[in-house]
């Protein structure tokens, strides 16, 4: 009998001991898996995160483009606006009573004149017998003839007798200049 109390000695004793590891490896699982469960946690918050960041990032993106986009838009139209009132402005021009179109030519003759002395004027065919007419009428005017018509608005281009120098008086040259000193108080007026 001893034999047997022996065995059961040992017995106990192998099943405490085995009870002891299995409690230690299930403590040491746990602690295992709540190590894990924090890594994963960190790693969701970490990819949460930089997936919010790239998503605010696109979205940023996303917006500025839509922004630049309807700013394109909106100068497009803009410009055309502004090149439709520039077109109406010659049209407008071009349609004023003819003894306008002779007084400024004759002006434009004469400020010719003083700056160059004697040369050739060139107009457009709507012109042409308003700068005959100051070319027969003016004597500030002898030493220059009209050369031939050009494909100009109004107004007139002189160009000195030597051909060195050409003046422009034509009526675009003034519309561009007055145009580049006022678009930007036009732009202020229409769009501001």
């Amino acid at each position: 009998m001893a034999l047997d109390a022996v065995v059961s000695e040992i017995k106990a004793k192998g099943e405490k001991e085995a009870a002891a590891i299995i409690a230690e490896g299930k403590a040491e699982a746990d602690k295992i898996l709540a190590e894990a469960n924090e890594e994963v946690i960190s790693i969701k918050k970490a990819a949460e995160s930089e997936s919010d960041r790239q998503s605010a990032l696109i979205v940023t993106r996303e917006v500025a483009a839509a922004n630049l986009s309807v700013k394109r838009g909106i100068l497009n139209a803009e410009k055309d606006l502004l090149d439709e009132t520039y077109e109406k402005t010659v049209r407008a021009i071009n349609e004023l009573p003819a003894d306008f179109h002779s007084k400024a030519v004759r002006e434009l003759c004469k400020a010719a004149a003083k700056e160059l002395g004697e040369g050739l004027f060139y107009c457009n065919e709507r012109d042409s017998a308003a700068v005959e007419a100051a070319l027969s009428e003016l004597k500030t005017l002898k030493g220059f003839s009209l050369a031939g018509i050009k494909d100009i608005s109004g107004g007139v281009i002189a160009e000195s007798a030597d051909g060195q120098l050409q003046l422009d008086f034509s009526y675009n040259a003034y519309l561009s200049e007055v145009w580049e000193d006022s678009l930007k108080d036009a732009s202020e007026a229409l769009f501001g």
